[in-house]
């Protein structure tokens, strides 16, 4: 009798421990960033919210430093539903809604905490919900920061420094006709390979928040950092509709709060470190410039904010400085 308690007793044990092990989701988040940065950091701090929030029912394996591909790629993958997570910069998700590109105009945003209230209020709120057409459940806003000029030939003071120079930039629309206007020669090149570009001298010249210039160590390739503030970059948490639906109504409300939780303490520790990180950069015998026009090339960049709305509209423009006030 002992015997057979202790097998039934045995059973059951494998049973109950079958059952929690096929109760857990186990869910993959890849991103482009190095593990030392701070959007590494963000995501890891989600991912424990995440688990502690659904008492383990909810696991996120994260896979930093591009291991699953390129921004495009990982994008892909969340759509088609090969992917769970993904982290890329807004200018990434324009290719589906057009008219968010109005987000990444420059000088759209006079400082953060304009680009935060509109990023997490209607104008924000409405481009996440164009995306759950293509399959894209839209987490928030996290921040990349204001973009600013690097460069082996000098200090960027004026719109007439960038001529000439060859310059990688993202695939933002508006990003690359302010720097064709400003007569430099802009290439597109994944942020994976760019190192090897600059290093290489396939290109001279690239713009991106300071913490990316830090975590992917531009300054080992770059000699001089102006800063431009020319375009704020806010960076988009990406989920798979599919996969979020199926989830229970509880994982779900704690997937959302963790996410909100992670961008607040994101925003925060990024404002916080930045002169920490300039000072780093300088540190490492990069030319820092804080002596740049940021009137004229206010005045550079009235073209590309004409051509957008040309094609796209105004009606976002006008939702986002009015959210603005």
């Amino acid at each position: 009798m002992k015997k057979n308690l202790v097998s039934i007793l045995s059973v059951a044990a494998l049973a109950l421990a079958t059952t929690a092990a096929a109760a857990e989701t186990r869910l993959k988040f890849g991103h482009p960033a190095p593990d030392t940065d701070l959007s590494h950091v963000m995501i890891e701090r989600f991912a424990e919210a995440v688990k502690a929030g659904t008492d383990g029912s909810v696991v996120i394996d994260i896979f930093p430093n591009g291991q699953l591909g390129t921004d495009d790629q990982m994008i892909d993958g969340v759509t088609s539903g090969i992917l769970d997570f993904t982290l890329s910069g807004l200018n990434n998700f324009t290719g589906m809604v057009p008219e968010a590109g109005a987000f990444t105009l420059p000088f759209m945003f006079p400082n953060r905490e304009t680009a935060y209230k509109v990023l997490d209020g209607a104008p924000g709120k409405g481009v996440l919900a164009n995306l759950e057409e293509f399959g894209i459940k839209g987490l928030g806003f996290a921040e990349n920061g204001y973009r600013n000029i690097t460069n082996n030939r000098g200090p960027i003071r004026t719109p007439v420094d960038l001529s000439g120079l060859v310059m990688r930039v993202n695939n933002s629309k508006a990003l690359n006709d302010l720097f064709l206007a400003l007569d430099a020669n802009p290439q597109q090149i994944p942020v994976a390979e760019l190192y090897t570009a600059l290093e290489t001298g396939v290109v001279n010249a690239q713009d991106h928040p300071i913490w990316v210039v830090e975590a992917f160590k531009f300054y080992e390739v770059q000699k001089y950092l102006s800063l431009s503030q020319h375009a704020y970059s806010a960076l988009t948490i990406a989920m798979n509709l599919e996969k979020f639906n199926g989830l229970t109504a509880e994982e779900q409300a704690t997937i959302e709060s963790a996410a909100a939780e992670a961008v607040a303490f994101q925003r925060t520790a990024s404002q916080a470190a930045e002169e920490e990180k300039i000072k780093f950069l300088e540190g490492e015998g990069m030319v820092v410039n804080r002596d740049v026009d940021g009137a004229a090339f206010q005045e550079a960049a009235k073209p590309v904010w004409t051509s957008f709305i040309e094609e796209n509209g105004d009606t976002l423009i006008n939702e986002i400085l009015a959210a603005s006030k």
